[in-house]
């Protein structure tokens, strides 16, 4: 895939396909280097800035596990998240607009398709940020978007970059819309696609987001630089769609607020079900806690850091609640650390089968598509504990348990879980050579 186009400034300023897995009902697309790599000359340097609030003697403790960006890397899984995206905390305005096209006329009102996504897609960030994501709908327009061309013409593909038919595409609904839609009060930019346009979502995904790409086309003075494209409908025909299919929102605007994909550019899953950027067909689920940190919804006093030889103990508390010791990391160098949370069956995780003690590998010089979170399983080859479908059930077995212990040894690191508590915490111990 051709890109033209230069972009300035940081990276993961691009946009982003991803294959989908869906049982026997589709073939695993495969993505090619091109679909994830942009034109960019001018990639950020290694920083070691922090997350959540200012500094504190706490916050000091936290250096080492706060991996850096990596240059060259699209969207690096280091903290922070470089600026150009979306805010992630607070109040967020997203403007939504429903588009339609001459060859495919919007079936059903422009608010039926609105209502396929919220207030779904609200309850979903609040839940998962804990309250500290207001993420706030807007539709000023009420009907469909009449494209000038029809869907055909623009060229539209699977992954395709904000040029030509993209930006075409993108004028147009800038031109029909501006007249009575300010884009300077939004902070990101949902463009809900009619549902007939394009292939169905059972054989080329074509939702993509364009995210912090301050090249992209602009409107009132301003690029819509964090803009997502929602295509087909994510029915796989279990009978779920009208209570899961909104999360493809939630997935693409993950991107808006700098999130990487989790899958790998064959299709493959390091991640599973265990975050929505990694997996978002079927049951619901939740975010990874280094993102969650990642994104300001744990404050840095929730967060512990195992960064010195010897051992050391850790009370976590099940990452689906409000409050208490969320998150230990063990860093493994200045791109790299395993992450320690609790996942249990509650609030966005509707489909853990075995809750637990979840480990993962973060790389921040791994760039999205590629992998750059890899889940150890503690019961490798198993067959996975769920029959869900849509979940990858290999890893829904994943969480360690009391008496069971994770070992890298090349790394000289190990976690072990000595128990739960009544409340559904953890304790564990990490030991580092």
């Amino acid at each position: 895939m051709k890109h033209t186009r230069r972009i300035r400034g940081t990276a993961g300023r691009g946009r982003h396909a991803r294959p989908r897995r869906i049982g026997a009902l589709a073939a695993l697309a495969t993505l090619t280097l091109a679909g994830l790599t942009t034109a960019s000359a001018t990639l950020p340097l290694s920083t070691r800035a922090s997350a959540g609030p200012v500094s504190t003697s706490h916050e000091a403790a936290l250096v080492p596990c706060r991996i850096a960006i990596a240059t060259g890397v699209q969207m690096s899984e280091g903290i922070p998240t470089p600026a150009g995206y979306s805010r992630s905390t607070g109040t967020v305005r997203a403007l939504n607009l429903m588009v339609d096209f001459s060859d495919a006329p919007g079936p059903g009102s422009a608010a039926d398709r609105l209502g396929e996504f919220f207030p779904q897609t609200s309850q979903w960030f609040r839940t998962s940020s804990y309250g500290r994501l207001d993420y706030r709908p807007e539709a000023p327009l009420k009907d469909w978007l009449r494209m000038p061309l029809p869907f055909k013409e623009y060229g539209i593909e699977r992954g395709a970059p904000y040029e030509p038919g993209y930006r075409r595409l993108v004028q147009d609904i800038v031109t029909a819309a501006d007249p009575e839609v300010d884009f300077r009060a939004y902070d990101l930019v949902n463009i809900l696609v009619t549902p007939n346009a394009g292939p169905s979502a059972l054989d080329t995904v074509l939702s993509v987001t364009f995210s912090g790409n301050g090249e992209a086309p602009t409107a009132d003075g301003v690029p819509l630089a964090n803009t997502s494209f929602v295509y087909s409908r994510q029915d796989d025909g279990s009978g779920s769609y009208a209570r899961t299919g909104y999360r493809v929102l939630p997935h693409e605007n993950g991107h808006v607020f700098g999130l990487p994909d989790l899958y790998t550019m064959d299709g493959g899953g390091t991640v599973g079900h265990w975050d929505i950027m990694s997996e978002d067909w079927g049951a619901n689920n939740d975010l990874l806690g280094w993102h969650k940190w990642k994104l300001g919804w744990l404050d840095n006093e929730q967060i512990s850091c195992a960064s010195t030889p010897g051992v050391s103990e850790h009370d976590l508390t099940p990452l689906a609640e409000r409050g208490g010791h969320k998150l230990a990391f063990v860093p493994l160098s200045e791109e790299s650390g395993y992450a320690v949370e609790v996942r249990t069956r509650a609030g966005n995780d509707e489909a853990v089968c075995k809750p637990g003690v979840l480990i993962y590998r973060v790389e921040s010089d791994v760039d999205t598509g590629r992998g750059p979170v890899t889940v150890s399983d503690s019961e490798e080859r198993s067959g996975g504990c769920t029959r869900r479908p849509n979940v990858h059930a290999e890893l829904s077995d994943a969480p360690y348990g009391p008496g069971e212990t994770f070992r890298d040894r090349d790394a000289g690191v190990s976690v072990a879980v000595l128990g739960e508590s009544r409340d559904g915490g953890y304790r564990v111990r990490i030991s580092r050579s």
